[in-house]
């Protein structure tokens, strides 16, 4: 076996790595922010790495993009606005703009060319770019929550990298109490949590920084993510109500295609393993 014809993700601390065979290197450059890579896979299709960390590749962003967006959206009443902090890869933002009541999908991504390379080489992610109810910006997202009225937003969906770098603040309790502040009466954030079988420390530590931030109602949805570090992912919702019950009629009724989510998996995705009921409680 030939290294260089493999991309290799060492996860830190856990002694443990993912490879993916690659065909060929697309693109690399140096952000404002980050390091930026696409490279062409042999069997998951185009595959975009920020910082040496996997981000999102052709064959399985689907389990990512549409856990992060659909449960959280069936779970609020009534979800008209939508926040997408980060997210530059637009997948997210095809998701929400799938909910036809969604009035206003804003996505603030500090990195434009994260979303310039997607354009390229991820296309089927930007499909609603030009849709009339999104707007991208390309500013600090920690800034625009930080400054924005209360009663502002339904939904803040946290789509970030690792918590380091440009994305650590977003782990934060103070970054927490901006968004409790400008969130509707229902209101809710959800963020991607990392796997819990390599990081209980880093779920336990966000779990508390948002209930100490004033979010009462915590809920944690697991789901696959192959190319992310042990390939089981999470994403934590935090509610100003309570998310004990979804829109579980309009799930099984929803006007649009999905590759992973429906009703049975957002049942399933709620179940907590033990381990994890006895560190947080069930």
């Amino acid at each position: 076996m030939n290294p260089s014809e493999w991309f290799t993700e060492q996860a830190p601390g856990v002694a443990s790595a993912f490879s993916l065979k690659i065909t060929k290197k697309l693109h690399e450059e140096q952000s404002q922010f980050q390091h930026l890579e696409i490279y062409e896979t042999e069997s998951f299709g185009n595959l975009m790495v920020i910082d040496g960390c996997t981000m999102v590749s052709t064959r399985d962003n689907f389990f990512y993009h549409e856990m992060i967006s659909h449960p959280a959206l069936y779970t609020h009443p009534d979800p008209k606005r939508v926040w997408i902090i980060g997210g530059g890869d637009c997948g997210t933002l095809k998701e929400v703009l799938k909910h036809s009541a969604v009035e206003k999908a804003v996505q603030i991504d500090i990195d434009e060319r994260v979303t310039r390379l997607a354009e390229i080489y991820f296309p089927e992610l930007c499909e609603s770019n030009n849709d009339p109810r999104a707007d991208l910006k390309f500013i600090d997202g920690i800034k625009w929550v930080k400054d924005a009225a209360p009663n502002s937003v339904d939904i803040i969906i946290i789509d970030s990298t690792d918590p380091a770098g440009p994305a650590e603040g977003l782990f934060s309790e103070a970054f927490y109490r901006d968004c409790f502040n400008c969130l509707s009466e229902h209101g809710m954030i959800v963020q991607q949590s990392e796997s819990a079988l390599y990081y209980m420390k880093l779920i336990g530590e966000m779990r508390d920084a948002m209930q100490a931030a004033g979010f009462a109602h915590l809920q944690t949805l697991f789901f696959p993510q192959c190319i992310y570090p042990s390939g089981w992912w999470s994403a934590t919702i935090a509610g100003k109500s309570s998310l004990k019950q979804f829109r579980e009629q309009d799930t099984a009724n929803k006007p649009f295609d999905t590759t992973f989510y429906n009703v049975d998996i957002h049942k399933a995705a709620l179940a907590q393993p033990e381990f994890f009921k006895k560190a947080f409680g069930g």
